[in-house]
């Protein structure tokens, strides 16, 4: 498994130039990071969006995309919706999102004539490199699916471990984690995660390792771990880190990109393919990093 997230450019490069099919693209930090990229020699992108806007920007960073295909729609949805069209007849191989709000990208995904949906749940996982971790960190879902059910974080769990499997890490550890690390009736959260660390160690749940209810101090920390009187192959260890709601996912999400300098890649996993998708306000870096993984692992 690789331990920073720069390696996910050497990952990326590895594997053949994808085209990655980008909605409503007149966004400085967004071609900034396709320049980066192209010139990685990782991606190869289609530029869907206001033409002019594409342009003048690009002219302003110095990236010629004077050889790429420009697709003029000024409306963010049909700009969405062709990028999936785009997909769907196999011209592209990733989708980005630009300048367009999350909601309206996922409305063109989850569309039933021109989306992007292979199963029940498409959700969202974020990997963070921290100077206070050994480890990447992946977190799930901080941007996708508000109050996932039980269901949910089956399906929540399967897309982290497969980003984790295709990086390279046969067996990630998985935390669900909430406020507390006992189990609680009336917290729902902890009933649902000692229910999915049962079903793990019945091999229910596979290719990974599941532990919860853990407190997030425990999930990170052996040392709290252990003075709680916690005896887990996770604690110390993890991988995963799976949120109650996406409430806790994003403060997670923002306290650990604007507290504690942690950098960040992040994509939409369970659609037909991987999906670039970053908050308007994550650095170009950001947006770079999420490009390189959706290129590794696509």
């Amino acid at each position: 498994m690789i331990r920073k997230l720069s390696e996910l450019v050497d990952l990326a490069k590895a594997k053949r130039k994808r085209k990655i099919a980008v909605a409503s693209a007149g966004d400085y930090d967004v071609l900034e990071a396709l320049k980066n990229a192209e010139e990685n020699n990782i991606v190869e992108p289609v530029l869907i969006g206001i033409k002019s806007n594409i342009e003048k920007i690009s002219g302003e960073i110095g990236y010629d995309i004077s050889k790429h295909e420009i697709i003029d729609i000024e409306d963010r949805l049909e700009a969405s919706l062709h990028a999936t069209q785009l997909i769907r007849d196999g011209h592209a191989d990733i989708l980005m999102k630009g300048l367009v709000s999350t909601g309206i990208l996922l409305k063109a995904v989850v569309n039933k004539e021109h989306g992007l949906r292979k199963g029940d749940v498409i959700s969202h996982i974020a990997i963070f490199e921290s100077p206070y971790y050994h480890k990447l960190l992946a977190i799930t879902d901080a941007a996708m699916n508000v109050a996932p059910t039980f269901e949910d974080k089956i399906a929540l769990i399967n897309n982290a471990v497969e980003v984790f499997h295709l990086l390279g890490e046969p067996n990630p550890k998985v935390a669900v984690v909430g406020a507390v690390e006992t189990v609680n009736q009336r917290m729902e959260s902890t009933m649902h995660a000692a229910t999915l660390s049962m079903m793990n160690k019945r091999f229910q749940i596979k290719g990974c390792t599941i532990d919860g209810p853990l407190a997030l101090d425990n999930a990170i920390s052996k040392k709290a771990a252990e003075l709680k009187g916690i005896e887990s192959d996770v604690a110390g260890n993890v991988d995963i880190v799976v949120a109650p709601d996406i409430n806790g996912a994003n403060f997670l999400y923002k306290a650990l990109n604007f507290l504690g300098g942690a950098t960040t890649a992040a994509v939409i996993m369970g659609a037909k393919v991987p999906i670039v998708l970053t908050s308007r306000a994550d650095s170009m870096k950001i947006k770079f990093y999420s490009i390189a993984l959706a290129a590794a692992i696509g």
